[in-house]
């Protein structure tokens, strides 16, 4: 059945046949792009261009949202925050919880459409006995995005479309090309789109007007083995840049904001067992009751790996890996698994 669908658009092969798929399939389309940031490389300002050239092609309209406000207050100024408590946050998965699927699809909702589509590579299903939606990951594990999306609700999920999820990334390559679409040969977007040279460091310091105070960098037995510029230049797990010449590979082990002081080891003393997770979402169940059984993600590209996971408050899980994982890392999201059914997930807060 034909419905209205906002397209959202941000200038890459994913979203152009995302686009391109649910204009075939019959659906009254718009496409929309937020601007989310003014960067230096004048990237937010490509990509609306494109995104243009794709609903010329497609024949169907484009609109421009100016999303900077929100962008800089829901995942910039959250970004900094965890930077400046030693955490490493995930700001890809902040955008999609606060931007795409809160303010582009209110936005939709407000005038008369009846979903939005997205180009990430995951799947939702109906389960009609219990009347619940379902997010799971897609048929191309390589690609799967589901990992970013564990934030959706009930009400969220039954507006969207996921087209992609089930195709891998070569048949998405393969239409683009074949219909001609002008990104059919783009590359593949950044990891952080507001910080496309990576010196996270330097953009936290020009953003916030800032300078951090230098600090100690000491081994797991406290001795100081030499000194820093500042804690936001690190992260769990880091190796390179740490700016310490030793006979073994030092890792970063802990980083402590109150003292501003970098703990590193080796690679051996990477590895915990135990994550505290928090601000979760259940996606189907609501809260959990007991031990359950699950697979768990402790990072976007880390294998998934059995738990015991039990709901310590309403907010707060204890996920206990069965083998002991590498650099489980404050801030990071934790993402719970079934098969290929997204149970749901959280902030990682704790971790030993």
């Amino acid at each position: 059945m034909s419905s209205s669908v906002l397209i959202a658009l941000s200038g890459g092969v994913d979203s152009s046949v995302a686009a391109y798929l649910t204009v075939q399939a019959g659906h009254t389309c718009t496409g929309a792009t937020m601007r989310l940031y003014d960067g230096d490389d004048n990237a937010s300002a490509s990509a609306i261009t494109d995104a243009r050239a794709i609903c010329d092609h497609l024949q169907i309209p484009h609109e421009v949202l100016d999303l900077t406000a929100t962008f800089t207050q829901q995942v910039i100024a959250p970004f900094i925050a965890a930077y400046e408590r030693g955490w490493t946050p995930n700001p890809c998965i902040a955008c999609n919880r606060h931007l795409k699927f809160a303010c582009l699809l209110a936005h939709a909702q407000e005038t008369g459409f009846n979903y939005v589509a997205t180009g990430h590579y995951a799947r939702i299903d109906y389960d009609k006995d219990t009347g619940h939606h379902l997010l799971k990951r897609a048929l191309d594990r390589s690609k799967d995005q589901s990992y970013v999306l564990y934030t959706l609700t009930q009400e969220q999920l039954a507006h969207t479309l996921f087209p992609l999820g089930g195709l891998t990334k070569e048949q998405v390559r393969e239409l683009a090309s074949a219909q001609g679409l002008p990104t059919a040969d783009k590359g593949e977007s950044q990891d952080i789109c507001f910080i496309p040279n990576h010196d996270y460091g330097a953009f936290i310091r020009r953003t916030t007007g800032r300078e951090y105070p230098p600090g100690d960098i000491v081994d797991t037995q406290g001795r100081r083995l030499g000194t820093h510029q500042g804690i936001i230049g690190f992260t769990i797990g880091q190796r390179k840049g740490i700016g310490i010449a030793a006979a073994q590979p030092l890792y970063v082990k802990e980083i402590d904001p109150q003292t501003a002081t970098v703990v590193v080891g080796t690679e051996a003393d990477l590895y915990g067992k135990v994550a505290t997770v928090e601000d979760i979402n259940l996606i189907v169940s609501g809260s959990f009751e007991g031990a359950i059984r699950a697979t768990a993600k402790h990072r976007y590209r880390s294998p998934e790996q059995p738990v015991t996971v039990t709901q310590l408050e309403e907010d707060r899980l204890e996920v206990v890996f069965d083998e002991p994982q590498k650099a489980i890392t404050k801030g990071q999201a934790l993402i719970l698994y079934d098969g290929d059914l997204v149970l749901g997930g959280g902030t990682i807060t704790g971790a030993h």
